[in-house]
């Protein structure tokens, strides 16, 4: 496929098709080298998961001067949001319910993102959680769908299958009893239907399930922000138009969120450790190690595992393929600059969609391969 003249450089890179099949060989050939020490690398430095239950997560900061000193409480963010959602449904409001919790069980609330949007928990009071679980299998067999329906396949039938089966793995984490207080969960179940449905010519349901990932995790912003300069790049100005308007609406929703935060808060409350971890690129590893099906093999097996799917989707080629390579690229490089250990569940913004590049990684390492033993 030859980009026609005048045409914007995602047409002209959506017109290599398979992007690794055109690297010279030396380019090829460093790509391959880059990529074998980067799996050797996670091989050997990654540690085996420092938390034995995902769905717990973190444990309550505490600073030693203002340790809460009440009755032992259950441990962890999901017994937190179970805490707030049982007292939501006594009859009390989102933020008196979050800060009493954050504030009963050692919780920051300092700076507002903290304490979590309240859309979740909203949505909670409304359907009960098994409700909220029935909406994320919903949204995974949509994505599914959307991963399977498309003008140009994602890859030949047995690649489709081995995608759609990780796909349902990955949203099947719905099933887990505390799936529906995750936020982050919820959030990178939607942003990979957001990722898999989008078409050119129908791009408002994938804005619309981006925007409910924004009201549900404001970690999400970046995925819109990248989509917004695809749109720019390629001169799509009603899509411009529609993005940027989710992130207007997302900008008001979240400075009333800081202010009902900061009206609610007391002289007292606890301020967060910050946001400047440097723990560099072994933790979101480490993550997809522990919130994946990759947490029943060994490290040296499961961190190299963990690296492939990134050169499967840029090898995939296409919109999609470099979207969900720049994507998945941003996250790690956000938890490797900023996210602290106890963060480690960032990584689920990525899911399950990340992993589905496992099922692109053999076509795109022959590309590598053919590409390297190309005679010239």
């Amino acid at each position: 496929m030859i980009a026609r003249p005048g045409a914007s450089l995602l047409e002209r890179w959506d017109a290599l098709g398979r992007p690794l099949r055109h690297l010279p060989q030396w380019g090829a050939a460093l790509v391959l080298a880059l990529l074998a020490a980067a799996l050797a690398w996670s091989a050997t430095s990654i540690p085996p998961p420092a938390h034995s239950a995902p769905a717990a997560k973190s444990a309550p900061v505490q600073n030693a001067s203002n340790a809460s000193t009440g009755p032992a409480r259950n441990k962890g963010d999901m017994a937190l949001y179970a805490r707030i959602a049982a007292r939501m449904a006594g009859g009390e409001g989102y933020y008196a319910a979050a800060l009493g919790e954050h504030r009963a069980s050692g919780y920051p609330t300092r700076p507002f993102v903290t304490v979590r949007l309240p859309t979740l928990a909203l949505v909670q009071q409304t359907v009960g959680l098994k409700g909220v679980q029935a909406l994320a299998m919903l949204i995974t067999s949509t994505a599914i769908i959307a991963l399977n329906w498309r003008a140009a396949p994602v890859g030949d039938v047995p690649v489709r299958i081995l995608a759609s089966a990780m796909l349902a793995a990955g949203g099947g984490a719905a099933l887990s009893p505390v799936a529906g207080y995750d936020h982050d969960f919820i959030a990178g179940l939607l942003l990979t239907l957001a990722l898999l449905a989008y078409r050119p010519g129908c791009w408002w349901p994938a804005l619309l399930a981006a925007g409910a990932a924004l009201a549900v995790r404001e970690l999400a912003a970046p995925f819109v922000v990248l989509w917004l300069g695809f749109a720019l790049a390629a001169k799509r100005w009603r899509e411009v138009a529609g993005v940027a308007g989710i992130l207007v609406v997302f900008a008001g929703g979240v400075a009333a969120h800081a202010g009902a935060v900061d009206a609610a808060r007391l002289p007292g409350d606890l301020v967060s450790q910050g946001w400047a971890g440097l723990a560099g690129y072994r933790l979101p590893i480490a993550a997809l190690g522990e919130l994946t099906g990759l947490r029943f093999l060994p490290a040296w097996l499961a961190a190299p595992l963990a690296v492939l799917p990134l050169i499967g989707w840029l090898g995939r080629g296409g919109r999609l393929g470099l979207f969900a390579t720049l994507w998945f690229g941003g996250i790690a490089t956000m938890m490797a600059l900023f996210a602290r250990p106890a963060n480690y569940y960032w990584a689920e913004l990525a899911q399950p969609a990340y992993m589905l590049g496992l099922a692109f990684a053999p076509q795109a390492l022959r590309d590598l391969w053919r590409a390297v033993a190309r005679q010239t």
